[in-house]
C-alpha cells in the first residue's frame, strides 16, 4: 500500500521548524537585482526569473566548493545597512508565508564588512531587520520566531571574533554559533579555542560536518569540540555498515542514543553530491532507525527550494506521511537553541494542533 498523496496547499499550511538556513543563500531574486543595481554590482542576468534559474543551475554541480562560490552575488548586495535590513526582513516574511513558525537563521558577519560596516553594525542591522519582519508577520496573523546563529568561516582566521560576537549578542536575538565554509581540509578542531570559549559562556553551537568530509569531521565536531548539533551529518551512514539491518557503529550509536540532532538538507545534498536522489537520501533511513533527524532548506535561493518543497519531495519520492513530517518538526523544536519552556510551548500549542488538524 502507498500513502495517500498530500496536496501542496496542505503541506504549505503545516507548521514548520527550520534549523539550518543561511541568510545569504535565501534572498529574493528581485531583491538581488534591485540591490545590485543600487551598488553597481554586475550580475549574470538582471531578469529575476532568469537569475533564480542561474542560481539553481550553477549550484547543481555536485561540488561543494563551486556551490559555495554562487554566494558571490548575494553577498555583494549585503554590504550596507540598507541591504542587510531589507534582506533580513524579507527573509522572515518569506518563511512566514511558507508556514514556518520557528527558524534559526545563520550567517557570517565577517562576510558583510566589505562596505565599511563593523562586525557589530552588521549584527545589529540584521537583528533590526529580523525584528521588523517578525513584527509584520505577527501583524499579518502568521507569527514566526527567528533566532540567529552567527558563523565563523572555518578557512579564515576570524572564528574567534565571531564566537565573541555570539556571546556579546546572546541577549539580543543571537541564540547560538556555527562554523561554515569549505569543510574538506579545514577541520573543526582548528577552532577549538573558540568552541571552548562558547562552552565556558554557555552558548550552544552546531558545526557543519559530515558533508564534504566524512566521519572524522563528525567525530571532531562532537567529541573534540563539543557541538550540540551537526549541520548536515549525511555521511554518518559511513558508520552504519548495514542501513537496512540497523547495525550502528560507535559514533552513529553515540549520535542516536544521545539525541544529537542532524540538520539534514536533502536538495542541497543532491546539489553538492552527498546524495544521489531524494528517494535514496539517508534522511529516511536515519529517521526510521530513530535518529533525531530534522528537515531543512540550507539555501532557499541557491537550491531553488522552500520547506514546503522539501516536504513535498519527501512525500512524493520517499513515501513520507504527515506523521513523518510531524516527527521531524518536533525533532527540530526539541533541539532548537531556545529555553525548554519556549520549545515545549511551540510544540504543544502550535505544532501538534497544526498537524492534528491535517490528519
Amino acid at each position: 500500500m502507498t500513502a495517500p498523496r498530500i496536496d501542496t496547499e496542505t503541506l504549505r499550511r503545516l507548521p514548520k521548524a527550520v534549523l539550518h538556513d543561511h541568510l545569504d543563500g535565501g534572498l529574493r531574486p528581485a531583491t538581488v537585482v534591485e540591490l545590485a543595481a543600487a551598488v553597481g554590482h554586475k550580475l549574470p542576468t538582471t531578469d529575476p526569473g532568469e537569475l533564480a534559474a542561474w542560481y539553481f543551475e550553477a549550484a547543481n554541480s555536485g561540488d561543494l566548493v563551486r556551490y559555495i562560490a554562487t554566494f558571490e552575488h548575494t553577498l555583494a548586495v549585503m554590504q550596507t545597512r540598507e541591504g542587510l535590513l531589507r534582506t533580513a526582513e524579507e527573509y522572515v516574511l518569506d518563511l512566514a508565508a511558507d508556514g514556518v513558525v520557528y527558524a534559526e537563521v545563520r550567517y557570517a558577519p565577517e562576510l558583510n564588512v566589505n562596505g565599511g560596516l563593523t562586525l557589530n553594525e552588521v549584527v545589529e542591522a540584521v537583528q533590526e531587520g529580523l525584528a521588523a519582519g517578525m513584527a509584520k508577520a505577527a501583524a499579518a496573523g502568521t507569527p514566526v520566531r527567528v533566532g540567529t546563529l552567527l558563523c565563523g568561516m572555518r578557512m579564515f582566521d576570524r572564528v574567534g571574533e565571531a564566537a565573541a560576537l555570539a556571546v556579546a549578542y546572546r541577549d539580543a536575538g543571537v541564540v547560538g554559533f556555527d562554523i561554515a565554509g569549505a569543510e574538506d581540509g579545514f577541520p573543526p578542531a582548528d577552532h577549538l579555542a573558540a568552541f571552548e570559549h562558547l562552552r565556558r559562556e554557555s552558548v550552544p553551537f552546531t558545526i557543519h560536518a559530515g558533508e564534504a568530509h566524512g566521519l572524522p569531521s563528525i567525530h571532531q565536531a562532537l567529541q573534540v569540540c563539543g557541538a550540540q548539533r551537526i549541520g548536515h551529518g549525511v555521511r554518518i551512514t559511513e558508520d552504519i555498515p548495514d542501513l537496512a539491518a540497523g547495525k550502528l557503529g560507535r559514533l552513529a550509536s553515540w549520535i542516536r542514543d544521545r539525541r544529537i540532532a542532524l540538520e539534514m538538507c536533502p536538495t542541497s545534498n543532491l546539489q553538492t553530491g552527498c546524495a544521489t536522489s531524494i528517494a535514496e537520501h539517508p534522511i529516511t533511513a536515519l529517521k526510521d532507525l530513530g535518529f533525531r533527524v530534522t528537515l531543512n532548506t540550507d539555501n532557499r535561493l541557491v537550491s531553488g527550494t522552500t520547506m514546503t518543497r522539501e516536504m513535498s519531495l519527501l512525500v512524493e519520492e520517499a513515501g513520507w506521511t504527515i506523521e513523518d513530517l510531524r516527527t521531524v518538526t518536533v525533532n527540530a523544536l526539541k533541539s532548537a537553541f531556545l529555553p525548554f519552556d519556549e520549545r515545549r510551548a511551540l510544540i504543544e500549542d502550535v505544532v501538534l494542533p497544526g498537524y492534528a488538524s491535517a490528519l
